[in-house]
């Protein structure tokens, strides 16, 4: 089900790699505030970012907590497709499952964003992994799009530039520059 704004415009929420390469068109894109789930480096990337043999690791909203991310606003003529687009690139292997949240925008207004959470249940939902282990599969995983680092570290200085904070991703990302990591 999808759920339009009166003049059947939609958002969309996005909080890793939506915020630096959403993809599709939009008519605006500005900070919004997710509340009942935070960002965490918890799926095992088989696809976009790595293969079986060698996972790698990537956002996504797991229960509690809020999440600041960036909110898009699609109009009615784009919307089939972009659902199409997004569903393509998200539900590869149902990891996520797709909802409709409320998600209140740095402008004031709140607003029912399509979300991709994880599946808790899902087999390639890692859960909560040490700082070791998310920068072993983060270092190895490289998959159709590109290097899992890169991912990271886009990630995080994307965010820094919106001013969102991060501690957690922050942390990755500096031990990954010191470690000469990026491209």
């Amino acid at each position: 089900m999808d759920v339009a704004a009166a003049d059947g415009r939609h958002w969309v929420f996005g909080y890793g790699s939506l915020i630096w390469n959403p993809g599709f068109s939009f008519l605006s894109a500005q900070l919004g505030l997710l509340r009942g789930a935070h960002r965490s480096l918890s799926i095992i990337s088989h696809h976009h970012r790595g293969t079986r043999d060698t996972p790698g690791l990537v956002f996504g909203l797991t229960r509690g907590g809020s999440c600041r991310g960036m909110v898009f606003e699609v109009g009615p003529a784009a919307w089939a497709e972009t659902r199409a687009y997004l569903d393509a690139r998200e539900l590869v292997t149902s990891v996520y499952r797709d909802v409709w949240r409320p998600v209140t925008l740095s402008d004031g207004r709140r607003v029912m964003a399509l979300t991709y959470v994880v599946d808790e249940s899902h087999e390639q939902f890692a859960g909560q992994l040490s700082v070791e282990q998310q920068l072993a599969m983060i270092r190895a995983g490289v998959g159709i799009s590109g290097r899992n680092v890169d991912y990271v570290l886009n990630t995080a200085r994307h965010l820094v530039q919106l001013g969102i904070r991060d501690k957690a991703l922050m942390a990755l990302a500096h031990q990954l520059d010191a470690e000469g990591q990026a491209a």
